[in-house]
């Protein structure tokens, strides 16, 4: 069936001014008897007709169509955009703009959505680093005030609250060292020095070094049965020390008692080596998994616990994984556990 709605301007006005010539120029025919002068009025009247509605077209109506593309795009048109809104315009239907009006419409609604989380985001942040920095800056503004009040004279006193402002000292500087690598891993500064190692020795060092701190609630650690024999990955050694560091003292931190920590290690294909982190304890409820490597995210049960950190860990082990071109990820259930896993290159794959 035809439709009109899908002409260009150049159709439209054709069929326009044939829709005029046709009637008029038959009734002279009928009048004059005259093919000649029927098919003369004919040609005069479409090409009047014509070109009469294509310049409507043109310099009424795509003239402020060209000023709504104008203003979609915001910024002064380069000769290419010149020469489309000259000659592909006007060969657009209606229908065709009001296409692009509402897929630019459609973009800008996602964009404006982007830009209202991401306040939200800078929100949240920033207070959760306002409750970062005054926790210790207001216990170290209480010990110091308490002791030039008068406490000095108490050696013992004297003692105990420096020290408890010495811990709160280092808790801070910990805080801006954090936050200070995080910056240089997003902004690529923070290079990444691979070589060759096993991964199963990285991850008994982390056991061993969080052992004392495990014992205070009967946690115990342990490899995956069948995943012992020793898998050769190629990354910063360091670096990847650090992520197994923090992810081992994550599932101390909110593990439960008596519970455990079992490491996995996979090779999933001969160029990739898989590693899981897993524990039994309290849990990541579903809708915060994604939010769980925000810096200073926590859930709130997680805050109802005296965990110590600066609530940057996860963040910063996201950043060292991404800059060796893999992700981190998370799998948890309320109640079941949590599991942190990430991939990393086996030797082979780079030395080849």
């Amino acid at each position: 069936m035809f439709k009109t709605k899908n002409l260009t301007p150049r159709q439209l006005s054709a069929f326009t001014a044939a829709v005029l010539a046709i009637p008029i120029s038959v009734g002279i025919y009928f009048m004059e008897q005259k093919w000649k002068v029927a098919a003369v009025a004919f040609v005069l009247i479409f090409l009047g007709s014509y070109l009469l509605i294509q310049y409507i077209f043109q310099y009424f109506i795509y003239r402020k169509i060209k000023l709504i593309y104008k203003f979609i795009y915001q910024t002064k048109a380069s000769k290419k955009e010149e020469t489309y809104n000259k000659y592909i315009l006007p060969q657009k239907s209606i229908d065709e703009v009001r296409e692009d009006v509402e897929a630019w419409a459609r973009q800008r609604s996602r964009e404006i959505e982007v830009l209202q989380k991401n306040d939200e985001f800078r929100k949240e942040f920033l207070q959760n680093l306002s409750h970062e920095f005054k926790t210790p800056v207001f216990a170290i503004q209480g010990y110091v005030d308490t002791l030039l009040e008068g406490a000095m004279e108490n050696p013992e006193l004297t003692r105990r609250f420096l020290e408890k402002a010495a811990q709160n000292v280092t808790r801070l500087s910990r805080l801006l060292q954090d936050l200070d690598e995080i910056s240089r891993l997003e902004s690529g500064e923070l290079k990444i020095h691979p070589q060759p190692f096993v991964i199963q020795d990285v991850i008994r060092e982390a056991f061993e070094t969080l052992a004392l701190k495990a014992e205070q609630q009967n946690i115990s650690f342990s490899i995956k049965k069948g995943c012992e024999q020793p898998l050769v990955v190629y990354a910063d050694k360091d670096r990847i020390r650090q992520v197994v560091l923090n992810l081992v003292d994550n599932s101390v931190k909110y593990g439960k008692t008596n519970g455990s920590t079992v490491a996995s290690v996979y090779n999933t294909d001969g160029r990739h080596i898989l590693v899981e982190i897993s524990d039994d304890g309290m849990g990541i409820p579903e809708k915060h998994l994604i939010r769980v490597f925000e810096r200073f995210f926590r859930t709130r049960e997680g805050r109802g616990r005296d965990v110590k950190g600066s609530g940057l860990g996860l963040s910063i082990c996201k950043h060292i994984i991404e800059a060796h071109g893999h992700s981190l990820h998370v799998r948890s259930k309320e109640g079941i556990g949590t599991t942190f896993g990430f991939t990393l290159d086996s030797t082979k794959q780079k030395l080849k």
